[in-house]
């Protein structure tokens, strides 16, 4: 892990797979924010339930309103609320564009938002990257996933920290704009990851 872990406001982070999940909630207690269509998830909604996420229904009237609810009792009770901006996972070889919704609703609460970037490393013994093993961005079945990644040796996880809360140009009625930023405080993180090689074993 390299810099610190938020204690308070919003964490955002590229998203590469389930277990990006496991990792930040091991690292600090904290609250997740997804698509509501996670719960329906073999092994991943009860996981992402138990994980204590607040879910997000794309298209319901008033589900905006809950998610900004459940995000804020968060933030009131001293929690960082931890989200993927990209809305979905990728095999790391690009970040998606980031969706201004969640971020909008933070910076109406005057919260700080703190860039964060993840990355996976295995092993030699694996016979497999990163991408393929660990990173859940193609078509591949949940459980087969699940089962591929229990059978894997020294996946090791780099965590990386923004020294302190992103300071957008512009406020919150230019939404588009604070994604952009947001994108490139985490994409500053992934080219400076090369300088320190921290790594935190997830599972060995």
């Amino acid at each position: 892990m390299a810099g610190d872990f938020p204690e308070r406001g919003a964490l955002i982070s590229n998203h590469l797979s389930y277990v990006d999940i496991l990792t930040f909630a091991a690292l600090h207690p904290c609250v997740f924010v997804s698509k509501a269509e996670i719960v329906e998830v073999p092994v991943l909604g009860w996981m992402t339930t138990m994980a204590g996420t607040v879910y997000v229904a794309r298209g319901r009237g008033g589900s905006a309103i809950k998610a900004r609810q459940g995000m804020q009792a968060a933030l009131d009770a001293g929690l960082p609320v931890v989200f993927f901006p990209e809305g979905t996972t990728t095999n790391g070889s690009q970040m998606l564009k980031f969706h201004s919704g969640l971020i909008a609703q933070v910076m109406e609460s005057n919260a700080p938002i703190t860039a964060a970037h993840i990355r996976y490393a295995l092993t030699e013994e694996n016979g497999l990257n990163a991408a393929d093993g660990v990173c859940w961005g193609d078509d591949t079945k949940m459980l087969s996933h699940i089962f591929r990644f229990l059978g894997l040796r020294g996946v090791r996880a780099e965590v990386r920290f923004a020294e302190r809360p992103i300071a957008f140009s512009a406020d919150v009625l230019h939404r588009k704009q604070a994604a952009a930023e947001a994108r490139a405080a985490v994409a500053a993180l992934a080219a400076a990851r090369e300088e320190q090689q921290t790594l935190t074993v997830v599972r060995g």
